[in-house]
């Protein structure tokens, strides 16, 4: 007779969330043996202790987890758990990724409408300007605009910009080639970062564009596609115009600018601006300023920024000096490298905690 505290196969199933058709399974895998069967009838029967781990074991494989790695987690301590999970959720998702990306290639295929060249780049300084740019996206739900990227092609120049409405980045090319063609589209911002390692180790990359997408043609490599989003990206050219004039410009090294938003300990962070150079002010009367040494020009101002904003703005200009144009405490701030601006990052402020 089994022990009066155990519990049948079904009454178990119930519990754990298993059927027992799977019970059966893990306790033929090794994952979840009974705690007793009955040598006449066979019937199995489980301990009310062993819930848990068929709740875990059901939660594991409820994510698509195979059972050799279900069996690791279930043997794990609680750190080693968690990373094996994350390194499963990470596979998933590049294997998701990757599905995607093959699906839309192969429905390009299946409409057989041949591409259109629109310009050449090289590989390197394209997927520099990509993972730029893209620092100035969000992933928001039901904008998928604020996660994209959007590329005009002219015969002289290949412009990238993006926005998530707190900032704007946008950088100029010179193709390698001159483009056949004026072209324009937006770009999804993801496929587009997943490709950038591979763009990397093309000298050239050719654009060439679908209805659907674009294609990025690679040397020795296999080539990349990225689809188009339909959704209307930004008037920022008309943004970009309606700026008023700058007030205050600022010239400061960037790696000292940097390091003093690294230290900042708040989520907001203030900077002054004056004759003397520029300070980044205390998160409370406790601290003191923070001097940076800078050349200011034009007036004297106070401004806020939330620093999600302003540090991916700094971080990727290029150069070792960066120059801000400042128009106010409530106008977007231009970023740009002081010595080659072919890339700018527009910041939008916040109010100011206090007064000045």
């Amino acid at each position: 007779m089994p022990n009066s505290e155990l519990m049948p196969i079904g009454v178990f199933a119930q519990r754990s969330g298993l059927t027992s058709s799977a019970l059966r399974f893990y306790a033929d895998s090794g994952l979840l043996r009974p705690a007793e069967v009955d040598p006449v009838s066979g019937y199995r029967y489980y301990s009310a202790d062993q819930v848990a781990r068929a709740t875990v074991l059901r939660q594991l494989r409820e994510i698509a987890m195979p059972l050799t790695a279900a069996a690791a987690v279930l043997d794990a301590r609680p750190d080693e758990a968690f990373r094996l999970i994350d390194e499963h959720i990470a596979k998933v998702a590049e294997d998701a990724a990757a599905a995607r990306r093959a699906a839309v290639v192969l429905k390009s295929s299946l409409v057989g409408t041949p591409s259109l060249p629109i310009t050449t780049l090289k590989g390197p300084v394209l997927a520099d300007a990509v993972g730029q740019i893209l620092t100035a996206t969000a992933h928001e739900p039901g904008m998928p605009v604020l996660g994209a990227l959007r590329l005009e092609a002219t015969p002289e120049a290949v412009t990238l910009t993006a926005t998530d409405r707190y900032r704007l980045s946008t950088r100029t090319l010179v193709p390698a080639e001159p483009a056949t063609s004026t072209w324009a589209a937006t770009l999804h911002g993801d496929e587009l970062r997943a490709a950038v390692a591979e763009i990397r180790r093309s000298a050239l990359v050719g654009v060439e564009a679908t209805p659907h997408g674009i294609w990025l043609r690679l040397a020795d490599r296999d080539d990349q596609h990225c689809r188009l989003l339909r959704e209307e990206f930004p008037d920022y050219r008309l943004m970009l115009a309606s700026l008023p004039e700058v007030t205050t410009r600022v010239t400061v090294s960037k790696d000292l600018f940097l390091r003093a938003l690294e230290e900042h300990p708040g989520e907001r962070i203030a900077l002054r601006m004056a004759h003397h150079g520029m300070n980044v002010l205390p998160a409370g009367d406790a601290h003191p300023d923070v001097p940076i040494p800078a050349a200011v020009t034009g007036q004297d101002l106070r401004i806020s920024f939330q620093l999600t904003t302003l540090y991916p703005a700094v971080s990727t200009a290029i150069g070792p000096e960066v120059m801000l144009d400042l128009r106010g405490p409530g106008q977007p701030v231009t970023i740009r490298s002081a010595d080659r601006g072919d890339l700018t990052t527009l910041a939008m402020p916040v109010k100011p905690d206090h007064s000045a």
